[in-house]
């Protein structure tokens, strides 16, 4: 049981000890790309110092190699390749006792008569970044290009990105008349580190503010509100009377309409009672007449 505990005490520390150490691969000449049968060397730093670091690689041909093995001539954590070939290339990087690893770089060696000189590590955004189209001999005129698009034509061979950003990220190669074109390097912008600032204490106040209060509304307001009051009353008031108007009306016919009739026999005038009276004397004698 002791035994368990103690093993992983030992693993934990080891994760521990992996992950606040922290290393940066080095290379000379400072170039992506390279001429076959050339010299190169890298070199392990952590924080000025190179112990307890080697250099490794994954290539087509092995994985995880360290130098000495079968390539390369270890000196403690740098590593030098006296003739290097195109079967070098690969990605390269600084592996610690613990298991700690740095950021890798990727080399390529050129079989052929162009590389385009580039930096191995990342670029800090705002920093200036000459990219270089050379042959073993000299620098030629030379067109560049950014992930298959063309950027433009250099007479001296040499195109100055100035203050990269992140948009300058890609794979960038050259293209010369006399010789061809490079291989294709990529090219990564890091931002750059922000220092921390200072907390802040706020300082105690010496006296109490005095109570604020609320400003009054300005003159331009009150208007707005007078003009809109106004507004309202001259376009609702019409409609409101002639509204008024045509109800009263409505009304006041369907109450003359619906008056009732009285049955009552009005009494007859004077001269109707003396035409009246007339008639009947008429019709008495007549029908005395006829008697006789």
């Amino acid at each position: 049981m002791e035994e368990t505990c103690l093993l992983r005490l030992l693993f934990v520390t080891s994760l521990l000890s992996g992950s606040t150490h922290q290393a940066s691969l080095k290379m000379s000449p400072d170039s992506s790309q390279s001429f076959s049968w050339k010299f190169v060397s890298l070199r392990c730093e952590e924080d000025g110092s190179s112990d307890g670091w080697t250099v490794r690689r994954n290539t087509t041909e092995d994985t995880r190699t360290q130098c000495g093995a079968d390539w390369g001539e270890p000196a403690g954590s740098s590593c030098t390749i006296s003739y290097i070939f195109p079967s070098d290339s690969g990605v390269y990087w600084c592996e610690s006792t613990e298991g700690a690893a740095s950021t890798s770089i990727n080399i390529t060696v050129s079989g052929g008569a162009v590389i385009l000189q580039s930096p191995v590590l990342p670029v800090m955004e705002g920093d200036d970044v000459t990219l270089t189209c050379t042959t073993e001999t000299s620098n030629l005129s030379a067109g560049f290009y950014k992930d298959g698009s063309f950027i433009r034509t250099e007479p001296t061979g040499h195109m100055t990105i100035h203050h990269v950003s992140r948009s300058d990220e890609g794979l960038y190669k050259c293209h010369t008349r006399e010789h061809g074109e490079s291989p294709p390097s990529w090219i990564t912008v890091t931002g750059k580190p922000t220092a921390a600032a200072p907390p802040t204490t706020a300082a105690p106040p010496t006296t109490a503010a005095p109570p604020t209060t609320a400003a009054p509304p300005p003159d331009s307001t009150s208007l707005q509100l007078v003009f809109r009051l106004v507004l309202l009353l001259v376009v609702f008031c019409p409609y409101c009377i002639s509204t008024v108007i045509m109800v009263s009306l409505y009304r006041h016919r369907s109450t003359g309409n619906d008056q009732p009739v009285s049955m009552e026999m009005a009494p007859p005038t004077q001269a109707e009672q003396g035409l009246a009276d007339e008639y009947d004397d008429v019709m008495a004698a007549v029908t005395t007449e006829h008697h006789l």
